[in-house]
């Protein structure tokens, strides 16, 4: 049996979205294993900017793609966000707030909690 995946405060992990369905595995949440090329472990509620420095670096997740059954992105959506991506756009100073219930906490392997607190969303 798996054992269930636990967020950044070591509580287990949120649900971050389900419309659209996000994660890398599809479940809703940002889960990670071994199929995760990824490390989609931050869940994030991404804005404009955002998605306008994502589709900058070649990932366009406005872009509908109906053979994967995936609307498009629009702000206010949560989505699990790559590690690696989330940590560009903070060094760019462009980085979403984050829904920390819903963030894995493999992503404490890449970034402090104390950092992530000061981009929570507020009563998520």
């Amino acid at each position: 049996m798996k054992e269930a995946s636990l967020n950044v405060f070591g509580e287990p992990l949120l649900v971050c979205g389900t419309n659209p369905m996000t994660g890398a595995y599809r479940n809703g949440c940002c889960d990670t294993g071994p199929f995760d090329a990824g490390t989609h472990t931050v869940c994030a509620e991404v804005t404009a900017e955002f998605l306008a420095f994502s589709k900058g670096k070649g990932n366009d997740l406005t872009r509908a793609l109906p053979q994967y059954d995936f609307q498009g992105l629009i702000p206010g959506d949560y989505w699990c966000l790559c590690v690696s991506r989330w940590l560009e756009a903070y060094r760019a100073g462009v980085a979403p707030k984050i829904k920390l219930e819903a963030t894995h906490q493999k992503t404490l392997e890449y970034i402090e909690l104390e950092e992530l607190c000061n981009y929570a969303i507020k009563n998520a």
